[in-house]
């Protein structure tokens, strides 16, 4: 078994330690999330393992022969190649050899005596090529660039000509192909759609190797994760189980620090009152001193920011027509890129309608369009009796005032009630202590993402329309979002890739594909099985294409490890949709019989407009019944296949 072991890792910048005696160890089929607040050195910490910056001290340990790989959360340069060209550097590790069998062939060329040996080792050599895959790199750098979303034309296009999140795509691709034994990965999920998504967490759940991630995404995280490391003061503590388990673990520690933090800050207010009462007499002057080195030598209980409960509500919603908006035969085109084509749809009153989909498939132009922000179609888009909409668009921080500060462009929107709470709303969205007096003008764009989301939250209206309102946020400001967005009393529209958001929240969701659009209504299981379906049959074809194209080396290859990983991912996806479509039969016949029961009731019998509405109730309990035991069908026997 290959390990990794981490000791020692010291790192300050100044006066400020950044990481204290970390250590830890990791094994083959290690999953653990690296966890703390924005700035506690979760990164740093990648980087110092993987060499990619220097600690004061560390010593790591690691089985001879094991390789370590690294994706940065950003600073991605890529060469100037192709984007298959700048993946294929994965296989760059093999160039030693390929360096050696080009002498070797040279010296086979010239014949004499050391032909005979050079020919036995060239053998060796493409022996070994063979074993580790390297003849057949062409198909699996294509599956895994056609898994993280690019198209087959992609493929030549320069690297440097996509946008920044496709370039860290292509990153990815390049950290995967390298095969490496130790995988750490800060904010993989960042710029990827929920397919590509879907993809990722499915490869990973097969990669053999020791992984350790860092995201924001805690769906992510709870389906791929067995061990949390929260990295807290430059100290690092370990927790078993996935994040939620971490969170509640954590919050029961959180109980007690709390509990010991209002302790010592009444024991500190004591004593500083005893200091100021008796500071200059002389009789007590060894107690006061005594006092003050006392509290000098104090360290103070902190409770992680990050881990921080946090609690925001929106402002009441305008009442509004059960209606809120009907988009009407809408046609939308970028020249001869038609998005959308005589496309009809209505949003009831209290909808949580999420819109999600591949990057390019329109689902920000929809939103944009919705929000007057776009007038460009054709059809018709009509607001219902009352609307009062709220727009968070991915560039709204353009609209911010420069010249404010922080405070200021917050309070400038708020309810006079409002106000007091307005500091603990901007730590809520990771502006604290400060950071609240800095001037608009010198914010990341992260931060001026953060400040737009939190004046459109506090903007009373009755239709939100938030396009990725979580891409700036940590999970504790994501969950006070999710919480605060469950209890609004408006009606909501939003585009997401974070399917713990989406699966909480959405009570419909809107599929965007080359397909055109597709409608789920509430079950994101079935969604997912659809969606994982669809993923399915572009790997088919990826293949069925690769085994059309002449190979390198070798005609008659057993079936390849990525199309047994594949076979592996399919099956447990498979597996657990079977599971929750049994589960979800279960409940659907307990509704059935509860249903009977009302039916059969004598004082049901007497009110003619009460029993028809029981039994269309029934009809219609029973037809999804028949679909979902039909759909449980195809995914047991898909599941049975896949096992042959």
């Amino acid at each position: 078994m290959r390990t990794l072991q981490i000791q020692d890792v010291n790192l300050a910048f100044g006066e400020r330690e950044i990481l204290k005696n970390i250590g830890f160890t990791m094994a083959e089929r290690t999953r653990a999330a690296l966890a703390g607040a924005n700035g506690s050195g979760k990164s740093m910490l990648l980087k110092v393992i993987s060499g990619a910056m220097k600690a004061d001290s560390m010593t790591l340990s690691i089985t001879k022969g094991a390789r370590i790989s690294y994706l940065p959360q950003s600073d991605i340069v890529l060469p100037e190649k192709s984007v298959y060209n700048a993946a294929e550097e994965g296989y760059s590790r093999f160039e030693p050899i390929l360096e050696e069998i080009r002498s070797l062939e040279e010296k086979t060329s010239l014949g004499g005596k050391e032909a005979l040996s050079a020919a036995e080792r060239l053998s060796e050599c493409h022996e070994l090529l063979s074993d580790s895959g390297y003849y057949e790199r062409k198909q699996r750098i294509e599956s895994i660039l056609f898994g993280l979303g690019f198209r087959k034309e992609d493929l030549i296009r320069p690297a440097r000509e996509f946008s920044g999140g496709y370039q860290m795509r292509i990153a990815l691709a390049k950290i995967l192909l390298e095969d490496p034994d130790f995988l750490f990965l800060d904010e993989p999920t960042n710029y990827l759609d929920i397919e590509a998504m879907i993809w990722l967490e499915e490869y990973l759940k097969a990669f053999d190797g020791g992984l350790m991630v860092v995201s924001h995404d805690q769906g992510f995280l709870d389906d791929m994760v067995t061990e949390v490391y929260e990295l807290f003061n430059g100290r690092l503590t370990r927790y078993a189980g996935n994040y939620s388990a971490y969170l509640v673990r954590r919050e029961e520690e959180i109980k007690e620090i709390e509990k010991a933090y209002r302790k010592q800050q009444s024991e500190i207010e004591k004593t500083e009152a005893f200091i100021e009462r008796f500071r200059y007499k002389a009789t007590k002057s060894k107690q006061v001193q005594s006092r003050i080195k006392a509290l000098d030598k104090l360290e103070i209980v902190e409770i992680p920011q990050h881990l921080r409960k946090l609690s925001f509500s929106f402002p009441p919603a305008p009442h509004s027509g059960n209606d809120v908006l009907s988009v009407e035969k809408l046609s939308k085109a970028y020249g001869e890129n038609r998005i959308y084509n005589d496309f009809s749809f209505l949003v009831k009153k209290g909808e949580r309608l999420a819109i999600t989909g591949r990057n390019g498939a329109g689902k920000s132009t929809l939103l944009r369009m919705i929000a007057d922000a776009d007038n460009d179609y054709t059809g018709t888009i009509r607001d219902g009796a009352g609307v009062k909409k709220a727009y968070f668009a991915q560039d709204t921080e353009n609209t911010l005032n420069p010249a404010n500060t922080v405070l200021e462009e917050a309070e400038s929107l708020a309810d006079t009630k409002d106000i007091p709470d307005i500091r603990n709303l901007l730590g809520a969205f990771l502006f604290s202590d400060d950071d609240v007096f800095k001037k608009v003008s010198v914010l990341s764009g992260g931060e001026k993402s953060r400040l737009a989301l939190l004046k459109i939250l506090l903007h009373p209206s009755n239709l939100l329309l938030l396009d990725e309102p979580t891409n700036h946020l940590d999970i504790n400001a994501k969950e006070m979002l999710e919480k605060a967005i469950a209890a609004y009393g408006g009606t909501v529209i939003f585009v997401s890739h974070d399917r713990h958001f989406i699966r909480n929240l959405a009570t419909r969701i809107l599929y965007l594909s080359e397909d055109g659009p597709e409608f789920f209504d509430g079950d994101y299981s079935y969604f997912e099985y659809k969606i994982a379906e669809k993923e399915k049959k572009l790997a088919e074809e990826s293949h069925r294409k690769a085994a059309e194209q002449p190979k390198e080396k070798q005609e008659n290859l057993s079936i390849s490890r990525e199309e047994a990983n594949q076979r592996r991912n399919r099956l447990k996806t498979l597996e657990r949709t079977a599971e929750k479509l049994l589960k979800e039969l279960d409940e659907l016949n307990a509704d059935l019989a509860e249903l009977n029961n009302q039916i059969a009731l004598p004082e049901n019998y007497s009110d003619a407009k009460k029993i028809t509405g029981l039994i269309e109730k029934k009809e219609a309990l029973e037809k999804k019944i028949e679909e979902t035991e039909n759909l449980w069908m195809e995914t047991t026997e898909e599941a049975d296949k896949c096992r042959e």
